[in-house]
């Protein structure tokens, strides 16, 4: 195995408190701007399952819960609420604050089974990444509803995730007979910024929520609509994602210290200098090219449907990027591609002086690197340190911890797969890693099988809003998303 370091240059809170002053009108303030957000609605039981969805996501979006703090507890507190409503066993549970301020709490309800068969986990977060509305068509908090689609932070990441899990949970709740396993909801704060204050929190203190739960399932995976190939003329068939491994995060930060003083007299000793030279050297770094077994499989199960070009390389991914230099050179300029078979390296954040005329003492970056499984962020730290080359760089570790993996032999992927065939025979179903990190891996470690997946046929622009501007989601995947996860769950549960 090549090693990372080689690189080179070139206490619960009760709902019941949430009596009729729940009915009241709550007011928050965002960005200067007074928002209000009323309690949400409870499913009818209606038919009008998508506009219901819509409708909740919207009043979610609402909440602007930016990491950080999150200030999570009142969406919180409001799910519990509604679920509870549901005739669902529903809590809220407190969790550590923030450093910034805020109330953080995790939504957990239970629709209970027979106790034939081990829980599932649906697990979500409430928090969000902050949003630039410069940089929207929409302002990313109001949960504009138009065309079609709700827009708004979080509609896919991941509070459109929380909607269609509390749907299922409440359509599962109308059921006359028991489902052989309990389904647990849990919808966490702190995801964003690595779930220490969240679901890693609660998979430490508090395991009794999960009852020897046997599956989990979350973001990190969803499927990729059928679409034209326009080389071979053919149509891809729809791709249901299944994350079972994910890389870990080894971010950084990396500090220098000066002689501070005026800008007019240069010091050779600046921090800041000293910094970008240290920054360049890291922008430089190459990681070394490696193909995991579950990656190489991934792609295995991609060839059939690869353009004609790419086919082979995709048939033997490991030794066609040995031994091919075209395709290399495709397959690691697609970011998403590269990203699974190295190390990657990204600089975040930079802190420096703040006045034109001022020499700072001190000057900060931070660098989110993602590893492959199997990898140590100590080892990849060495590697860093040896790149700069220079002891008065100080780089630290500021969260780190290892990936695992889930085995895709098991009923519930066997249950997806059989959901996704009588969606689309000719659908395909991969196991799969992903280049970022989710709040599965706190479960992983307690021995729970956790999958990244949600049915949702996600395009590339729907995609490309994650983190990004103008994030959205369509009512329809809401609508199906939650259809096709209660089929999921009566598939691997129904008596």
């Amino acid at each position: 195995m090549v090693r990372a370091h080689r690189l080179r240059l070139p206490e619960d809170r009760s709902s019941a408190r949430l009596t009729a002053a729940t009915l009241a009108l709550c007011v928050l303030a965002t960005a200067g701007v007074a928002r209000a957000i009323w309690p949400f609605s409870t499913s009818d039981g209606g038919e009008d399952l998508g506009p219901r969805a819509a409708q909740l996501l919207a009043e979610m979006i609402r909440y602007p819960t930016i990491n950080p703090p999150g200030d999570e507890g009142m969406l919180a507190d409001q799910l519990t609420a509604r679920l509870r409503a549901a005739g669902l066993e529903a809590r809220s549970i407190e969790t550590p604050p923030a450093s910034g301020g805020g109330r953080r709490a995790a939504t957990w309800a239970r629709l209970r089974g027979s106790g034939e068969e081990r829980p599932l986990i649906l697990l979500s977060h409430l928090d969000v990444v902050p949003a630039e509305p410069s940089e929207w068509t929409r302002d990313p908090f109001s949960g504009e509803i138009a065309d079609g689609y709700v827009y708004g932070r979080g509609a896919i990441d991941a509070k459109g995730v929380t909607t269609i899990q509390v749907m299922a949970m409440e359509r599962l709740a109308g059921r006359e007979t028991p489902l052989r396993r309990d389904v647990i909801l849990l919808a966490t704060p702190d995801e964003e910024t690595g779930g220490l204050a969240g679901a890693g929190y609660l998979a430490r203190e508090r395991p009794e929520l999960f009852e020897n739960a046997e599956y989990l399932l979350t973001e990190g995976g969803s499927i990729r609509p059928r679409q034209p190939h326009l080389d071979d003329r053919v149509t891809t068939p729809s791709m249901w994602g299944v994350t079972i491994t994910e890389k870990s995060p080894c971010w950084l930060a990396v500090e220098t210290r000066g002689t501070p003083g005026h800008g007019s007299a240069p010091r050779r000793d600046a921090a800041v200098p000293r910094l970008l030279a240290a920054l360049d050297r890291v922008r430089r770094a190459e990681t070394p090219v490696h193909v995991l077994a579950e990656v190489e499989d991934m792609f295995l199960a991609l060839a059939a449907n690869a353009s004609a070009e790419d086919r082979a390389g995709f048939v033997s991914l490991a030794t066609s990027l040995d031994n091919d230099p075209a395709f290399r050179r495709r397959f690691l300029a697609n970011p998403s591609y590269n990203a699974l078979v190295r190390n990657t390296i990204s600089i975040t954040v930079l802190q420096g002086g703040s006045r034109t005329n001022v020499v700072p003492g001190t000057a900060r970056a931070e660098i989110d690197a993602r590893l492959l499984p199997g990898e140590r962020c100590e080892d990849f730290t060495q590697g860093i340190r040896a790149v700069v080359a220079d002891p008065e760089v100080e780089i630290t570790p500021i969260l780190s911890f290892p990936s695992r993996s889930s085995p895709a032999d098991t009923e519930l992927f066997a249950a997806i797969e059989r959901v996704a065939k009588r969606s689309d025979p000719n659908a395909i179903v991969v196991p799969r890693m992903i280049g970022g990190f989710t709040d599965a891996h706190w479960f992983r470690a307690q021995g729970i099988v956790a999958y990244g997946f949600v049915p949702r046929w996600l395009s590339g622009d729907d995609a490309r809003g994650v983190h990004g501007a103008d994030e959205r989601i369509s009512i329809d995947n809401l609508e199906r998303g939650t259809l096709t996860l209660v089929d999921i769950i009566e598939e691997l549960a129904a008596p």
